[in-house]
């Protein structure tokens, strides 16, 4: 590349890690958002976390299904496009969620009872699993984006970088449910038949409360009757916007803005060879018949167990346990996330300088300090002081994120960019498999044995986690052909960064 190439790559090469960063963590906010509405659901129709943790099961299946598929297309879809149709279609579901109740209502003509309550159970299962199948189209394209504008020895700490999408995501939507939880809805303090249905409603979750932090927790249902429908209401007009965004800002590869391919990207995936022979059995070699593929991928199965348990349940489970307000739970899981980006970024630099692209060995340190936090987190009592509680769950949140982020580099990386999306699509899917027992698992044993047992639960799996990892100590840092395509990538970059120092 000429002198003035390298800087317009350099330019877009960011405005895409930019833009899909901003474009995916908007897809959180309407995918995450569903865990802040679950207390103000409970408190007004008495839905069960089990059958919350039922539907978490069956859309985290769905999700990982999508992922899966999504990532075969995305190796061949232009992902700018790709991206925008799966955020749209996210947003416009979520405006219907808010619109739950009225819809049941419209079907049952009544606004409460069994009738009315299983409805809405089965309004929220179809949108959730129309939902989760269009939000597998926001990491994939995300993923194929960076494969063709990042080079492989980079990838580790800008894939890191990026990966901050998660946690700003998570972060802003934690905070943003967090407030509309606590200041929206309409007040019904007054109304003495509600108060009667929040009570039963309640009644499981304050029997082990004191009498005034109980009534508090009524009191504060009271006073916000209807707030969840804005938890999906604010974030679907976001996310809109955020489609409206995409367009504008993200391009496909760098062919697409006139500039020429990174050495070693182009691959045979250009017209009739999409489907020969040939490009099926390079699959069947890189992705499905490779077992650190299958490793990383249990691997993965184990870590977003544990990321989950406190995504989804995390809010419930600070103000059922804890006694945290609603406001204070989103911030505590928000917290949670800002130290999850400091954790990605550390991983991220440390595997590409400290380990020479093995990243593998980080996530190996990673688990262990998942493990020491959560362990640590289980033996502090009830009574503890909530910054302390902050305190221990956000280190577990910056040693969490560390093989979030990572795994799925090092599955792109032994793929290669011909590859990349699918190795991740594999991860994915296995991966959301996890929602059996961050879900439905969670919820069952959080009702029938109390939280004790899901952080006991969490510990377990955190060393299997850490287990499946060791063994992938010595495995080499991507599966390229070094006499030939990664190391032309390598020349060829080495000859962009001279030019650039110049």
């Amino acid at each position: 590349m000429t002198k003035e190439e390298t800087k317009k790559f350099q330019y877009w090469q960011w405005r895409t890690i930019l833009g899909t960063m901003i474009g995916y963590a908007i897809f959180y906010f309407v995918r995450k958002n569903f865990s802040f509405a679950i207390p103000g659901l409970t408190a007004e129709y008495g839905i069960s976390k089990t059958t919350f943790g039922l539907l978490m099961t069956i859309v985290g299946l769905i999700y990982g299904l999508s992922k899966f598929f999504n990532g075969m297309l995305a190796d061949r879809l232009n992902g700018r496009w790709h991206m925008t149709a799966g955020l749209a279609i996210c947003s416009v579901v979520n405006l219907v969620f808010g619109a739950g109740a009225i819809i049941a209502g419209i079907f049952t003509g009544q606004t409460y009872g069994p009738s009315f309550i299983n409805t809405l159970v089965i309004i929220f299962g179809v949108l959730m699993v129309l939902n989760n199948i269009f939000q597998g189209c926001g990491f994939p394209p995300c993923n194929r984006l960076i494969t063709h504008w990042v080079p492989p020895h980079e990838l580790a700490t800008k894939m890191s970088i990026w990966n901050a999408s998660h946690s700003i995501g998570a972060f802003i939507i934690a905070v943003l449910c967090g407030y509309i939880m606590g200041n929206m809805g309409t007040d019904m303090t007054g109304n003495e038949e509600m108060r009667a249905r929040i009570v039963e409603n309640t009644a499981k979750i304050t029997e082990s409360m004191d009498p005034a932090a109980a009534q508090a927790y009524v009191d504060n249902a009271l006073q916000h009757v209807g707030a969840w429908q804005w938890a999906f209401w604010i974030p679907a007009i976001i996310g809109l916007f955020g489609v409206l965004f995409i367009i504008t800002v993200l391009r496909d590869t760098p062919k697409s803005v006139g500039l020429p391919e990174l050495a070693g990207t182009k691959t045979e995936l250009d017209g009739k060879e999409e489907t020969s022979a040939e490009f099926k059995e390079f699959l069947r070699k890189k992705v499905f018949m490779n077992p650190i593929i299958w490793i990383l991928a249990i691997s993965d199965f184990f870590v977003y167990i544990v990321r989950f348990a406190i995504l989804d349940w995390g809010p419930t489970f600070l103000q059922e346990s804890r006694g945290l307000s609603s406001e204070m739970a989103g911030w505590t899981v928000a917290i949670f996330e800002v130290m999850g980006v400091c954790g990605m970024l550390t991983a991220g630099i440390i595997s590409d300088k400290l380990f020479k692209g093995r990243s593998q060995r980080t996530c190996v340190f990673c688990m262990a300090g998942v493990l020491i936090f959560i362990s640590l987190f289980v033996l502090l009592p009830e009574t503890t002081n909530p910054t302390l509680l902050l305190a221990f769950l956000a280190i577990s949140g910056f040693f969490i994120y560390g093989p979030q982020a990572l795994i799925g580099v090092i599955a792109s990386n032994q793929a290669t960019k011909k590859a990349a999306s699918t190795a991740n699509g594999v991860v994915g899917f296995v991966s959301y498999i996890s929602v059996a027992v961050s879900g439905v698992g969670f919820g069952f044993i959080s009702d029938h044995f109390g939280w004790q047992w899901v952080f006991i639960t969490m510990i377990i799996i955190a060393v299997l986690g850490l287990l499946a990892l060791l063994t992938l100590w010595n495995v080499k840092s991507d599966g390229y052909d070094h006499d030939d395509e990664a190391e032309i990538e390598a020349k060829a970059i080495e000859e962009v960064e001279a030019v650039s120092a110049e």
